[in-house]
């Protein structure tokens, strides 16, 4: 197998080169791929150093499969052109919402591969992606109607100049310093802040309203949603209080053992001091962790729980190559 990472110098770009070095997948020629100011920087992969490829003039037909991690302009600008030579999984928004383009999370609906039209496959938002990957063994069996979302999610969900932002701020605020943000609306370091992307007429952010549309497509559309996304001091990892209500009564016991046995799951959920998962521990995990699961007695068949996964990882590097492996296991891929 002949593979492509288009931003293979950005953050999940990097992440995707780690988790393809755990993985068992075959790979005969590995083509690192990225913008004219990267072009000729040496990346290592299995001992080996890689140059990095111009994107401007790169020979996609060279390879099977393409990884595009390098944001919706690019996948917008070039997607469709390497998808004439070579499968495309995309890692942006750009054609997560378009009915001729699957969106995959592999443990949730890989059946839906088979719909692939455009030769290009879609990652979810990373906050999406660990949620629905939790859902989805508890929508099987009690049948979700109803889901109340807050994210608190890492920088990193913003790449790596918010990260290197979060230190400089950090570092600025200990020191006594004014700060003036440049990737945030307000100050970051030591701070929440209820804004990511874009704000929409009806007061939703971009963030919100992904979380909505993408849980549809992937899990069910009959099920509604409402979000909201936070952004936190955190370096890596998303959290997510939910709230679910069900058609169907559950025990606290059959959620617990339907979330451990669904791959990619685990349940860390004591209830005493620190018998919980939080975003540092999720830090370099392949699992979505469940904590401080609980009745909601306010409403009927009530539900709520804590949900924390690795954004770069679960949301991101790790799904865009588990959609990949997927492919070829099933046989979806060459059709």
């Amino acid at each position: 197998m002949d593979i492509a990472i288009v931003g293979a110098t950005g953050n999940v770009g990097r992440k995707t080169l780690e988790v393809l070095e755990k993985k068992e997948l075959s790979i005969d020629n590995l083509y690192l791929v990225a913008s004219s100011k990267s072009a000729g920087k040496k990346i290592s992969f299995k001992g080996k150093e890689h140059e990095v490829f111009n994107l401007e003039n790169f020979d996609f037909s060279k390879v099977k499969i393409a990884f595009f991690a390098a944001g919706g302009k690019i996948s917008e600008k070039f997607a469709e052109k390497a998808a004439k030579h070579c499968l495309v999984i995309d890692n942006s928004s750009f054609y997560r919402m378009d009915p001729d383009v699957p969106l995959i999370v592999p443990q949730v609906n890989s059946n839906h591969l088979e719909q692939i039209k455009k030769n290009i496959i879609a990652n979810p938002n990373c906050s999406t992606a660990q949620l629905v990957i939790a859902l989805k063994p508890l929508h099987d069996l009690f049948v979700i109607k109803r889901i109340v979302v807050s994210t608190y999610q890492s920088v990193s969900g913003g790449g790596k100049a918010p990260m290197d932002e979060l230190i400089e701020q950090t570092k600025l605020v200990l020191d006594g310093k004014d700060v003036k943000s440049k990737n945030f609306t307000k100050q970051i370091a030591f701070n929440a802040i209820p804004h990511i992307d874009v704000f929409s007429d009806d007061g939703y952010t971009k963030e919100e309203l992904k979380m909505t549309n993408e849980t549809k497509k992937i899990l069910d559309s009959k099920i509604d949603l409402t979000a909201t996304c936070v952004r936190l001091p955190i370096s890596v990892s998303h959290s997510e209080s939910v709230n679910l209500q069900f058609e169907k009564p559950f025990s606290l016991e059959k959620i617990k053992e339907a979330l451990n046995n669904f791959e990619g799951c685990k349940v860390i959920d004591e209830r005493v001091d620190g018998g919980y998962s939080t975003p540092l521990e999720a830090e370099g995990k392949d699992e979505t962790f469940i904590s401080r699961i609980r009745e909601d007695k306010t409403i009927e068949n009530g539900l709520n729980l804590w949900i924390v996964s690795d954004n770069l990882l679960r949301g991101a590097a790790l799904n865009a190559v588990e959609i990949a492996e997927t492919l070829i296991k099933n046989n979806f891929y060459g059709k």
